[in-house]
């Protein structure tokens, strides 16, 4: 568990991060925000890409958390667009940025723990030493984050949602057409 001085670093690099790029947002910014010195935050960070990495993985595990056993799909793809849209222009300030990379690894991780865990649930005969059940997985885990990639390029319309989730109704076929 954070202490306080730690939550309260986080809750003001988000908000600065919803108001303005990442780029324009420095050390002197959050603990301005927050109300404490340059030296409490580089005691608990050591700059701020430490602080976003720790941002981006700690909401990873929490929509992960939130969805242990997908029973679809289609909760697969919500899973990783709630990561998206959970601060939505933060999101899409760290998708602009130097620092996407930390963006796209926790991503393409939440994809997968969730595509991985949909597959066991879903066929359990499957089993990870059937070669088709690891490409399907794979398939869908690049698929989605594919997607979710495209969406933010295009501005991450929150109406484009509905159109990508029909992407789940067309892998619903892949395990008869993978022999499954």
């Amino acid at each position: 568990m954070a202490n306080f001085t730690e939550r309260e670093i986080k809750r003001s690099f988000i908000k600065l991060l919803n108001e303005k790029p990442l780029s324009k947002i420095s050390v002197r910014d959050i603990v301005e925000d927050c109300g404490i010195n340059r030296n409490s935050f580089y005691y608990h960070f050591q700059d701020i890409p430490a602080l976003l990495e720790e941002i981006v993985s700690e909401q990873s595990a929490a929509i992960i958390q939130k969805y242990p056993q997908p029973d679809s799909l289609e909760e697969c793809f919500r899973a990783a667009f709630e990561f998206a849209l959970s601060n939505k222009r933060a999101a899409y300030n760290i998708f602009n940025s130097v620092n996407r990379d930390l963006l796209d690894r926790e991503l393409l991780r939440l994809c997968d723990k969730t595509v991985s865990a949909y597959i066991t649930k879903s066929y359990p005969e499957s089993g990870s030493s059937r070669p088709n059940a690891a490409v399907m997985q794979r398939f869908i885990k690049c698929e989605l984050f594919g997607l979710i990639i495209d969406w933010m390029n295009n501005g991450m319309n929150e109406n484009a949602i509905t159109e990508l989730l029909r992407f789940a109704e067309f892998c619903k076929e892949l395990p008869s057409i993978a022999g499954e």
